[in-house]
């Protein structure tokens, strides 16, 4: 997670109102207040490891350090631009407003993917009491390889972080009708994960819910033809703490984790 801090740091010097005019040079849009811009597009994540705690009426333990991935759609005319088909991918919508000839708020949502990687060994704390699985009995630190019939846990449709920003755009050259800017922000929002969680072997509960919070950074790259059209690159870094994720249907069923990503998207959008 290394590219989260220095891209933190890379934010923080160029918010300073001294060293912007030596990074970026004065903007020259003049004529951005009260338009809208709205894009989609796709995104790859990367996820530190997480402590995640499991609780319900017969079993309350902590896995320490588990490991996960983003899980990528294969790419295809059908499952990238089916319209049908629009939400299987890992996908990015935004709608924003300018405040100000630099400055716009939008709100959007990062449709992600997290899926704890099955067969790896991790540390087990505290109890299980169910009698109907091997798996009872008290744990202090011990060695546990995630199977099937143990865990598996993921956030897969998906890790939905519904988000506001507020962004500040650069322009960095024009030529003729293009135009590339750069764009830098912060944002915050709420987690409505539909999580994928079969706990011991028990039925899962799979339906949305609101989960935690999430407050993130972002730099992108914008390339603008025509004053409308753009595709645009973004790097964003973020934490994630969700106190309340459903995994059964029992009020007693839940989990608790938090972690960082940082997370890579393409976009096309419309300026208008």
């Amino acid at each position: 997670m290394n590219k989260c801090f220095i891209l933190l740091l890379y934010f923080s010097i160029h918010s300073s109102p001294t060293l912007s005019q030596v990074i970026v040079p004065e903007t020259s849009y003049k004529n951005n207040v009260g338009k809208f811009y709205l894009y989609w597009g796709w995104n790859q994540e990367n996820y530190s490891n997480s402590d995640i705690s499991f609780e319900g009426a017969d079993y309350n333990f902590t896995l320490d350090n588990v490991n996960a991935n983003d899980r990528q759609t294969k790419f295809g005319f059908d499952a990238y631009l089916n319209p049908t088909n629009a939400t299987i991918p890992q996908y990015n919508f935004r709608f924003g407003y300018f405040l100000t000839n630099n400055y716009n708020i939008s709100i959007g949502i990062d449709h992600m993917k997290y899926v704890v990687k099955q067969d790896q060994t991790v540390k087990i704390s505290v109890r299980i009491d169910g009698k109907d699985t091997e798996y009872q009995g008290n744990y202090l630190n011990e060695d546990i390889v995630l199977k099937e019939n143990f865990l598996v846990f993921e956030h897969t449709d998906g890790l939905n972080y519904v988000n506001t920003d507020i962004r500040r755009v650069d322009e960095l050259l024009k030529i003729g009708l293009i135009d590339i800017s750069v764009k830098e922000g912060f944002g915050l929002g709420v987690l409505v994960p539909r999580t994928d969680a079969t706990v011991l072997g028990r039925e899962k509960h799979d339906k949305f819910h609101v989960s935690g919070y999430g407050f993130n950074i972002m730099f992108g790259v914008n390339i603008k033809f025509f004053n409308h059209f753009f595709i645009q690159s973004e790097y964003k870094a973020g934490f994630i703490n969700m106190q309340n994720i459903k995994t059964g249907f029992s009020e007693l069923d839940k989990a608790q984790q938090n972690f960082y990503f940082g997370q890579y998207n393409i976009l096309f959008g419309y300026q208008f």
